[in-house]
């Protein structure tokens, strides 16, 4: 009685507890729905004005992104109890037609059902939550994307308005003059207070450190690289950048130094402190600047995969480092500007020659990357057209940026040329680091197996480069993060397929989990072909039908094991298989008979690897039987590929099935007049004698008939390897010119009589 109430006891938790349970998260996320709900209707009516600012439209997205996520994963809340109420109700079966069944089934019937709908009811308003958060998210991204192209769009006035010029000049001077007072006022202010004595050590020992890493640092780094870049090595190139990246590295540090320096004094205001600000920026662009061209151009003789003349190497360094100044220029300059109260008019004004500056320089560093390479015969050289189009590409945009801007769309030509010159220097970051994987990844002299893997090392290796770099591109062309985030996000959610998600988890677990299947499948194969068949009596071809077989069935289960691992449902397919079997009947019918064809092959094996066959007038061996096709080689080397169905449904000729014994028949014909018996006698012995003609039954000789100019032999004899039958024939005519000449036989040759009908008309003289 105990036992039986404790029983009674689980079983009444088993039933109420999942209710139980559901409430309880009902009344734990009662709250957070609450407050999503008030975001919800603050983002709603924040996306119906038409005044909103990016600032507010973008601190709610963020909190919408957080919420979106969390109701992504509560989408798949109570998966598992789903699962088993759903296979409860499978187990008892479905609703008899008549809609008569047992009180008791009836009853758990209804009583699985209401548990199946409280549990998936978290589930279904957490799905229709995630669809609000991601429709106001996409409200959102969709006004900010409006937002920016009615900025680019926007004309001004012309920058070449007098008015305008004289008003930006004037900016510029008001800036110098407020930054000069700033700095005076505070000098005074922290002389007056001591502090300036006080912070003038730590000032300078930042600012011998930052001239220290600017100026001898640098020229250290780059003896040590010029030291490393005279040896040789298979890891030299890869020392060579690592030391470049030192070089890039150390004076960007001093940079950030005499940023601090600076700041340390604290002598000056709100248009000096932004100006300090954006010295590591402006830092970054000039010793990028420096980095790339030393690289991409580099002095002295002509170096590298690009291939350029001392002059355009000359050339291409003198423009890199001016455009990289005058972008450092700008951001230090348009930093202080910022504080200004400045007109629209006055900053396109200031604008206008520094693209009209960019635009020229730009064009001229086009010209240089588009010249043609110069060939070396030891430095392999690429043949330079994608540096045609690259430059073709500068020249448009250095032609259409300062234009832009001249007719007023300032905004458009910086949003153009700036991004432009940028990706350049990305380009260039791409090309090397792909010319250093080139150098490491160098064929081996004595592994000519492992070339086409070596080879294609590199192409991995960049293209994995250039994906990686997208996201950059998009982050220099304007894309905001939120957007990558964005992205990234909709790529991780997958695409839906009836009520089905598919995730890029579930392709990665479909991958690995049918990979291992596939090497699973290949290393049975392996031990099957090599350890396992070899020790049965099963011929060459049974063994090679069962390998064959259980590739094909290995295959197919590690698919299946993959899909159901990766959670894919293909029953919402069915209707798209369904459209695709009527495809396949039309237009893939052949393709789809010589597969069944060729597991009829492997079944009934009246072929199998190994056999000599002919069929449609062609005679080999099979070496090969495949899903599709079979490949023969004949006698003269060459392989015939045969369509499954043609063995099937046509007329095959297996010399060698089931064994190697065939027969051979040996022609002979005699002179008229020939003793017969002595013939036949002869022709016996030399049959007897081969080493390949059995003796069960005996090789005859039969006296075929009376010919137009012999009598007519056959030798015909059962050999026990019929592949030798060219070789027994003529062995046997060897025999007989030898046994025919000894005992005076004639093999007698066509012999013709000729009647003239005529004659008289030889007799007459030929007329003159």
């Amino acid at each position: 009685m105990i036992r039986q109430g404790i029983a009674f006891c689980l079983l009444c938790l088993l039933f109420v507890g999942s209710p139980m349970v559901v409430y309880a998260q009902e009344q734990a996320s009662e709250m957070d729905e609450a407050v999503f709900e008030r975001l919800a209707q603050r983002a709603e009516v924040l996306a119906a004005r038409d005044d909103a600012s990016l600032f507010a439209i973008s601190r709610l997205r963020a909190e919408l992104v957080v919420w979106r996520d969390e109701f992504l994963a509560r989408s798949n809340l109570n998966a598992g109890r789903l699962a088993t109420v759903d296979s409860q109700l499978a187990a008892l079966g479905t609703v008899p037609e008549s809609g008569e069944e047992a009180a008791d089934v009836a009853a758990r019937r209804a009583e699985l059902i209401a548990q199946r709908t409280a549990l998936q009811a978290p589930g279904l308003l957490a799905q229709e939550a995630h669809a609000r958060a991601n429709g106001l998210i996409g409200e959102f991204d969709a006004r900010s994307l409006q937002q920016q192209r009615d900025e680019l769009t926007v004309r001004g006035s012309s920058p070449l308005n007098p008015t305008h010029v004289v008003g930006a000049i004037t900016a510029l001077f008001e800036l110098t003059r407020l930054i000069g007072v700033e700095v005076a006022a505070g000098l005074s202010v922290k002389q007056q207070s001591g502090q300036l004595g006080q912070a003038l050590p730590r000032v300078l020992a930042l600012a011998v450190v930052a001239v220290a890493l600017l100026g001898a640092g640098r020229r250290l780094v780059t003896r040590w690289q010029n030291r490393f870049a005279q040896g040789h090595g298979r890891w030299r190139p890869l020392l060579l950048f690592f030391f470049s990246a030192i070089q890039l590295l150390v004076p960007l540090i001093g940079v950030f130094v005499l940023t601090e320096a600076l700041q340390s004094f604290d002598i000056f205001g709100l248009r000096g402190n932004a100006v300090i600000d954006a010295i590591p920026v402006a830092g970054l662009f000039v010793i990028l600047g420096w980095w790339l061209s030393r690289l991409l151009f580099p002095v002295g003789e002509i170096e590298g995969y690009l291939g350029y003349d001392p002059n355009t190497c000359a050339r291409g360094r003198v423009l890199s480092v001016s455009i990289a100044w005058i972008l450092a220029l700008q951001t230090l300059v348009g930093s202080g500007l910022e504080t200004m109260d400045m007109t629209k008019d006055a900053n396109a004004a200031f604008a206008f020659p520094i693209l009209l500056a960019l635009g020229v320089l730009f064009w001229q560093l086009g010209r240089a990357i588009a010249t043609k390479p110069q060939e070396r015969e030891v430095v392999m050289v690429s043949a330079g057209r994608m540096r045609g189009y690259l430059g073709q590409a500068i020249t448009l945009v250095a032609i259409a940026a300062p234009l832009l801007a001249a007719v007023g769309y300032t905004a458009a030509a910086s949003a153009l040329l700036g991004p432009a010159i940028l990706s350049v220097a990305l380009i260039g970051v791409l090309f090397l680091l792909q010319r250093i994987v080139h150098d490491l990844i160098q064929k081996p002299e004595n592994e000519e197996d492992f070339r086409g893997i070596y080879a294609l090392i590199p192409v991995f290796i960049s293209f994995a480069l250039i994906l990686t770099s997208l996201p950059i591109f998009a982050l220099i062309w304007g894309a905001r993060v939120s957007d990558l985030t964005e992205l990234w996000t909709r790529f991780r959610e997958g695409f839906a397929v009836g009520d089905s998600r598919i995730s890029p988890t579930d392709f990665v677990t479909f991958a690995v989990v049918f990979a291992l299947g596939y090497i699973l499948t290949r290393l049975i194969q392996g031990t099957l072909r090599k350890s396992v068949l070899p020790r049965t009596r099963l011929d060459l071809g049974g063994q090679n039908a069962i390998v064959a077989g259980f590739g094909y069935v290995g295959i197919i289960l590690a698919a299946i094991v993959a899909i159901t691992s990766a959670g894919i449902d293909l029953s919402n397919l069915a209707i798209v298989a369904g459209a695709l079997s009527v495809g396949i009947g039309f237009g893939l019918q052949n393709i789809v008979s010589n597969f069944v064809s060729g597991i009829i092959l492997l079944i009934e094996r009246p072929v199998s690897e190994g056999d000599w066959i002919e069929v449609g007038g062609q005679m080999g061996y099979v070496r090969a039987i495949s899903v599709r096709s079979t490949r023969i080689e004949t006698f003269d080397r060459t392989d015939v590929i045969i369509p499954n169905a043609d063995l099937v449904s046509g007329q095959v000729t297996n010399w060698t099935r089931g064994n190697l014994v065939g027969r051979v028949i040996v022609p002979v014909g005699v002179a008229y007049g020939t003793d017969v018996d002595k013939v036949t006698e002869i022709l016996q012995g030399i049959a007897e004698a081969h080493p390949l003609v059995v003796m069960t039954p005996p090789p005859a000789v039969l006296f075929q008939g009376f010919g137009a100019d012999s009598l007519d032999f056959e030798i015909r004899a059962i050999l026990r390897d019929v592949n030798y039958v060219l070789v027994t024939k003529s062995e046997m005519n060897h025999a007989i010119a030898k046994e025919f000449a000894a005992a005076g036989i004639e093999i007698p040759f066509a012999q013709r009589d000729i009647w003239l009908r005529n004659p008289e008309v030889l007799k007459d003289p030929i007329p003159t």
